[in-house]
């Protein structure tokens, strides 16, 4: 089972390193002056939201995909199943992280805690028994 999650694997590694590289050379992550905590007001408070809604976005349709799953499959055969679904979560932060890199650089702040929380959403076999098994469904 190790072996069909390492497409998955590879794929969460190559979405984070792409992430991460455009961070550093687009968002200028060499100095430290731009991690300042950026001023909130009326007019900014949607780049705020974006983060927030992409997280929520992905973790229904990660759970919508679960429930689609049929119960009499096997375990192995719901591998692509748990990896369309993380695929699925995994562009939707990606999608975020960009939209903030790009539309509002000053907020790269939360893009980095879009970041560190895909890299925490690493795909793992414990992590997908633990989604896919039939008590959970």
């Amino acid at each position: 089972m190790n072996q069909k999650l390492k497409t998955i694997k590879i794929i969460h590694f190559a979405i984070c390193a792409g992430v991460i590289a455009a961070y550093v050379f687009l968002g200028n992550l060499t100095s430290f002056e731009n991690l300042n905590f950026p001023v909130l007001d009326a007019s900014s408070i949607m780049y705020l939201i974006i983060p927030i809604s992409a997280i929520f976005l992905g973790n229904f349709l990660y759970a919508s995909q679960k429930k689609n799953v049929d119960r009499k499959l096997s375990l192995e055969e719901r591998i692509p199943f748990y990896q369309s679904a993380t695929i699925i979560r995994l562009a939707i932060l990606e999608g975020a992280a960009f939209l903030i890199l790009f539309l509002k650089p000053e907020f790269i702040v939360f893009g980095i805690l879009i970041i560190l929380y895909m890299i925490f959403l690493r795909p793992t076999e414990n992590q997908f028994k633990k989604d896919f098994e039939n008590t959970n469904l």
